[in-house]
């Protein structure tokens, strides 16, 4: 169970150091693309299996395909939204985890009566929809328009611009901002190139404070104790008091129901709430319920008190509840803020590798330390995410409302990016003329 659980993070981590150049290279809508035909691949010869060999193939290569989705969707999504709908994109993007965790606890509650191996084919089977659908909508979607400035399709860009921030029309005084941004961010980082070497970021210190903010988006994401409740559900409640099997189906399904409602709405409140204050109020009100579920596993684990149990239950739902009103949305939304360009990808390969790696060590070791040291595990991790709280509140860097080029400069000078930058000496918010955007464009 560990093995076929972990094997998923396995390949995700694998195809991180080549998913950065994958998308510098040939696009972030090839990447998707690439993404969506590894999963088609993997989920028909794990549907397909005949062996435990060929099922664990077959997750490993739908690892694969979710780690290059993992960097090339919220990549993608970060740089073709307008700054104001930016939080609702990459906010949405794990939120539908949840919805997709309740079309899974569905579909496997209404197959678990399946007297053959159809019970876990058909479930199988259904992890094929994503992919279609990836498939049916990238010939309609444009390109990023950061990606083609970098590769000289300037009108290309404009236009992509023009569609999502004016209703296509491309001498709007904000697409024209925007486009402006862009072409001096790409210039000047490509007389500052960044390689695809991961130690290249601790070569800079702005560089090396961007990685490791995204980093650790990637590290308490996977050990703040939503590992548990997401992969060890049942075994969360059977020390709960709560062993019947149909009973732990039941709750699966409220539970990502639950998550998906609290998801939705710190979604929609990022950016009047902020990342930082988001981050922290999230993760205190869930690790508070996290110490709850330990203290309650102890007095009452063994109980057949049914208050107790429901008790227990209410504090795994509240404590999930909070992890998904902030984290679940900052999961890929602060990343991709953080990252700037020339690191976008390469940065979220690193934070795809990282994240892959924590969720290894925590599918694989949770089990076995919920079985040897029970309900002391709940209070481990609830211990560990105050440590996390301090890393959010003396370390990140607010980036609400802000455009990604904004938010370069909140990291230091860089030649291009303070808010009032000029290029070849006139300043971003001047008014927009042919030649100066031939002047801009001359540069790249």
């Amino acid at each position: 169970m560990a093995a076929s659980s972990t094997i998923i993070w396995v390949g995700s981590a694998a195809v991180s150091p080549i998913g950065g150049i994958l998308l510098d290279k040939l696009g972030r809508k090839n990447g998707m693309l690439s993404a969506a035909i590894l999963s088609l691949t993997g989920v028909v010869l794990q549907s397909a299996a005949q062996d435990i060999a060929m099922f664990i193939v077959g997750r490993f290569i739908l690892g694969c395909g979710v780690g290059l989705g993992s960097i090339a969707c919220p990549t993608y999504a970060s740089e073709v939204a307008p700054t104001k709908y930016r939080p609702l994109m990459l906010g949405f993007y794990y939120d539908i985890w949840y919805f997709g965790g309740m079309v899974a606890a569905i579909v496997t509650y209404g197959t678990s009566q399946i007297e053959n191996t159809w019970s876990w084919r058909l479930p199988s089977l259904f992890q094929l929809l994503p992919s279609f659908l990836c498939l049916a909508m990238l010939p309609v979607i444009p390109e990023s328009p950061r990606w083609l400035v970098s590769q000289g399709e300037h009108d290309k860009a404009r236009h992509v611009l023009a569609a999502t921030m004016a209703n296509g029309d491309i001498t709007d005084a904000d697409v024209l901002d925007a486009y402006d941004q862009i072409c001096g961010a790409v210039a000047f980082e490509k007389e500052n190139p960044a390689s695809h070497n991961w130690l290249e970021p601790i070569k800079s210190p702005s560089n090396r404070k961007r990685v490791t903010l995204a980093v650790s988006v990637a590290i308490i994401g996977n050990l703040s104790g939503s590992a548990i409740a997401s992969y060890w559900l049942g075994t969360m409640l059977s020390q709960a008091g709560v062993t019947d099997t149909y009973s732990q189906l039941q709750i699966n399904i409220a539970l990502n129901v639950w998550c998906f409602a609290c998801a939705v709405v710190g979604t929609l409140l990022a950016d009047k709430i902020g990342r930082k204050p988001l981050g922290i109020g999230s993760l205190t009100f869930a690790l508070i319920f996290l110490y709850l579920v330990g203290i309650f596993t102890k007095l009452y684990g063994s109980s057949t008190h049914t208050s107790a149990i429901y008790g227990t239950v209410a504090c795994i739902f509240l404590f999930q509840g909070g992890y998904s009103f902030g984290w679940t949305t900052l999961l890929v939304m602060y990343p991709t803020e953080v990252l700037n360009f020339s690191l976008r990808a390469n940065g979220m390969a690193i934070y795809t590798f990282t994240s892959n790696s924590a969720g290894v060590f925590a599918t694989f070791i949770m089990p076995f330390a919920l079985e040897n040291i029970g309900w002391r595990m709940y209070i481990i991790n609830a211990s560990w995410d105050i440590l996390e709280v301090l890393f959010v509140a003396f370390f990140w860097v607010e980036t609400k409302r802000r455009s990604l080029e904004e938010i370069d400069a909140l990291f230091g000078p860089s030649g291009h990016l303070t808010v009032n930058a000029t290029i070849e000496g006139h300043e971003l918010k001047e008014p927009h003329t042919s030649t100066r955007l031939d002047k801009i464009e001359s540069k790249l």
